[in-house]
């Protein structure tokens, strides 16, 4: 998915972003696919009434509801903040970084992560059959 991210950003600026590769945010969803790539992975191998299906369930869950609420208010806090700085100090510190402000996710940035992380099980579960 983070590859995916970093070529899109290429595509739609015609310029290189390497930090693209390894920061959060943005469509789709890395954690979101990996956790539920996991989750889907652990209950076709395991079973889906197993406890530990349950457990990386749990698990799942609490991420992408992380990635979506917490994380994407942080985001927010650092957009306004930014501007803020900006607007009302003339001279803020030369050593001041901004706040990065792309930290969460969309719910259907989550959905599509998710979607993609479940596709991906599948599949690997479908290649391993064969």
């Amino acid at each position: 998915m983070q590859f995916y991210k970093g070529i899109s950003q290429y595509f739609a600026t015609g310029a290189w972003n390497l930090r693209r590769f390894v920061e959060t945010g943005g469509m789709p969803s890395s954690h979101s696919a990996a956790v539920a790539a996991l989750t889907t992975a652990v209950g076709l191998q395991e079973g889906f009434t197993t406890t530990i299906f349950g457990v990386t369930l749990y698990f799942s869950l609490i991420v992408m509801y992380d990635a979506a609420g917490l994380r994407r208010a942080a985001g927010r806090q650092a957009t306004v903040l930014n501007r803020l700085i900006e607007r009302h100090f003339q001279h803020p510190e030369g050593d001041t970084q901004k706040l990065m402000e792309l930290l969460g996710h969309t719910p259907f940035e989550v959905f599509i992560g998710a979607s993609l992380g479940v596709f991906s099980a599948l599949l690997w579960n479908r290649i391993h059959a064969l």
